[in-house]
């Protein structure tokens, strides 16, 4: 999993995710009420036990933003922090135990517009909670996420309070500094590509400038309210002391775990989401192991709560500043805690040298990445299905919180797929089959009791007389209230109005057999009652499904069976060998509809023709179809082969292929040779596909002419001998007046 390829990378990338880990971690212990090495620890725990064990290679997890609230009311609810820690412990076992039971499987069910909506969410609050860090107005660490803010102001008022001029010029002029350098940054090619990360250059420049400033007065000097404040130990007995235990003495308090189910049901949808928006970000697009995630969460939060720290989740900003920096595996979470280790262990000093308008501006820069303009486009252009959910997600998370706009979020997005169930939960199709027009309705392959009355209202709009096909092929599940509907219209409704209902594709425990009461093939009785108007009619349509994409589904199996003891096709197709021209294909036609000739050409031979006079004299077909195409190889090479005067066996080896070009040499037109071989190739294939089409025409009185049987059949008005074109660019065919010359003498 790591290589020297990478290590350096991550490493840098671990090292920038601290410098913004840090202040974050200190920030939500002050919002949730702890003391300030809770939050410490659960970043270290975040770094060390959750990355050891997750299988993400990008998310990186700490105390959460969107726990801070439920962390400040659980202290007040348990008396202490010693019971709350107690919770956080079971809950940890409550995560492991979720994960082992592959409750990750959830994250499959969370719509993409959401967890777009989250990542630009979390992109506009680090632009506006920043904005007062940047110019020193806020000295509290960045740990604020939530519209309302522990010192009773919000994400605007906050903003608001900038105008009375609360402004600090040294840290001002850091934070301002800080961002042009990073913007700049990115806009070079060579420093972009660069080893080292902007971030790590930003903190040691503000670090120098601060050191640099401080001569200058208050108004300059950068004093320790707007530097990061990591609690100093005096001694390793000391740094220990700050670790606290469970209170065990409540493990009889029912309150314990409600907590505790509260802050496992939170963290793991929490982490759920922020792992689904990291992955996103991923430029390698590696899906993360979402059950595991929930156990490596659990591992964590059992830690933190053993030890004193505060519970964690996936968080999607050191998450996404992670990706930005470069990680390439989890070894950028591993050094991220390993550092937040050493800093609070061995290094806090130095740590709180680092000015907090440095750190605000490399937060600032990540929330203009996350909250791109590009994203809104991109999601106003694919619809109100998807943009109404994402924008209200982003709405809701800056004005609420990560989890109460999330909550939002899904449930709007409920409401689309619920609409959508509702509008469009089946496909509908009418179709022209041999019998006649059928209704189809496919089912989806999941019918809950949600598409009841969709289905409802698309039976009753059948009309009486109607023909009727309810095709559950592809359904792997069907509500039991849906099969009770499907029943009552079969046996109940469509018979008072002479509806006939086919049923297909029910699995046999539905006790719905299969009945197809119209003809999908063609029998006896059809090709008695059809003419040869309505067979061109139903070739007509059959292409049109064709072309459109709309083929009918035929049982074939079925066909095959029916058709085992005799044969009754309506029409009998000459066509050409090519491999893109298959007739039934491009007639949208099922087993026994129709007598299939090929040749090379399309063209009328002794054996052909004895086919032909077979299928009518004998097979009683109402139509002769002699089906060409474009861009036809036989008709070029014939062309060719006229216009030069030379003979098909000299030219290929072939002995037996003079037969087709002297059938289709009447259709060529006098060329000089000299003039065809300078034809560009438009006016080529333009001049052959007339030949081509020509050719049909020739081939249809040849028929008609060359065999009386035929010829009868034509006068006594029984049967059709027609023409027709295939574009093999479109798929389309045209039927041709075989009396209009497509070439002039």
């Amino acid at each position: 999993m790591f290589s020297p390829n990478t290590m350096f990378r991550d490493t840098l990338a671990g090292l920038v995710v601290f410098l913004v880990a840090l202040p974050l971690c200190l920030g939500i212990a002050l919002a949730s009420g702890a003391n300030l090495f809770s939050g410490l620890l659960a970043g270290i725990v975040g770094g060390l036990v959750v990355a050891s064990i997750s299988g993400s290679h990008s998310s990186v997890s700490g105390p959460a933003a969107g726990l801070t609230a439920i962390v400040a009311a659980q202290i007040a609810i348990l008396g202490s922090f010693e019971a709350f820690l107690l919770a956080v412990a079971v809950a940890g076992v409550i995560q492991i135990g979720f994960g082992i039971a592959k409750g990750g499987a959830l994250s499959a069910f969370f719509p993409s517009s959401v967890i777009k909506g989250l990542l630009v969410a979390i992109g506009v609050i680090l632009i506006l909670k920043q904005i007062p860090h940047l110019v020193g107005h806020d000295a509290d660490p960045e740990g604020e996420m939530s519209f309302q803010q522990p010192d009773q102001e919000n994400t605007f008022t906050e903003l608001f309070t900038l105008i009375a001029g609360d402004i600090h010029v040294g840290a001002m002029v850091i934070g301002l500094l800080s961002v042009v350098f990073l913007l700049v940054w990115d806009r070079v090619p060579n420093l972009k590509k660069s080893l080292v990360p902007a971030p790590l250059i930003v903190v040691l420049f503000s670090v120098a400038l601060s050191m640099i400033l401080r001569p200058y007065g208050a108004d300059w000097a950068i004093g320790e309210s707007h530097l990061v404040q990591i609690p100093v130990a005096s001694s390793f007995s000391e740094f220990f002391g700050f670790l606290r235990l469970p209170d065990f003495t409540q493990v009889g308090n029912p309150a314990v775990y409600i907590a505790a189910i509260t802050i496992a049901v939170v963290a793991s949808l929490e982490t759920l989401l922020n792992l689904e928006a990291v992955d996103k970000l991923d430029p390698e697009k590696r899906d993360s192991p979402p059950s595991r995630e929930l156990i490596a969460q659990g591992c964590g939060n059992l830690v933190c709560g053993l030890i004193g720290g505060l519970p964690v989740t996936s968080v999607v900003v050191r998450g996404s500043v992670n990706v930005g920096a470069g990680a390439k595996t989890k070894l950028s979470a591993l050094v991220h805690g390993v550092l937040l280790l050493v800093s609070v262990a061995i290094l806090p000093r130095y740590m709180n040298m680092i000015p907090l308008s440095a750190l605000a501006a490399i937060l600032f820069v990540t929330g203009f990445k996350l909250a791109s303009p590009q994203i809104f486009k991109q999601m106003w252009n694919e619809g109100r299905y998807q943009f109404l959910p994402f924008i209200i997600t982003v709405i809701a998370i800056v004005f609420t919180d990560l989890l109460v706009g999330i909550l939002i979020g899904l449930a709007i997005s409920v409401l689309f797929i619920l609409n959508s169930n509702l509008r469009s939960p089946i496909r509908r199709i009418v179709e022209t089959h041999l019998a006649g027009d059928v209704l189809h309705i496919e089912l989806a392959s999941q019918v809950s009791f949600l598409n009841r009355a969709a289905i409802d209202r698309v039976l009753g709009e059948a009309k009486r007389g109607s023909a009727l096909k309810i095709d559950a092929s592809q359904s792997d599940y069907i509500d039991p209230d849906v099969l009770s509907l499907i029943r009552d219209f079969k046996d109940n409704v469509a018979p008072t109005r002479n509806i006939s209902v086919s049923l297909e594709g029910f699995r046999r425990k539905y006790q719905l057999n299969d009945n197809v009461q119209f003809a999908d093939y063609s029998t006896r009785e059809l090709q008695g009652k059809l003419t040869a108007e309505q067979v061109i009619e139903i070739l007509r349509e059959g292409n049109r499904r064709f072309t459109s994409g709309s083929r009918l589904h035929r049982d074939l199996g079925r066909q095959v069976d029916a058709t085992a003891a005799g044969q009754n096709p309506l029409a009998a197709i000459l066509s050409c060998i090519d491999s893109r021209v298959p007739a039934e294909l491009v007639f949208d036609l099922g087993v026994g509809d129709i007598f299939s000739v090929r040749v090379a050409g399309n063209v009328i031979g002794t054996k052909t023709l004895g086919s032909l006079e077979f299928a009518v004299g004998v097979a009683g077909v109402k139509l002769v179809t002699v089906l060409g195409h474009t861009r036809c190889g036989a008709v070029t090479s014939s062309v060719k082969f006229v216009v030069q005067k030379l003979s098909a066996q000299s030219a290929t080896g072939c002995e037996h292929l003079q037969s087709i070009v002297d059938e289709i040499e009447p259709s060529v037109p006098a060329l000089a040779a000299d003039t065809f071989d300078r034809l560009p190739k438009d006016q080529l294939d333009e001049t052959v596909d007339r030949v081509a089409r020509q050719n049909v025409r020739h081939t249809v009185k040849q028929i008609i002419s060359r065999s009386s049987v035929i010829q009868d059949a034509v006068n006594e008005g029984r049967v059709k001998v027609i023409g027709a074109m295939y574009d093999v660019k479109s798929g389309v065919i045209e039927f041709l007046d075989s009396d209009k010359p497509d070439i002039e003498p």
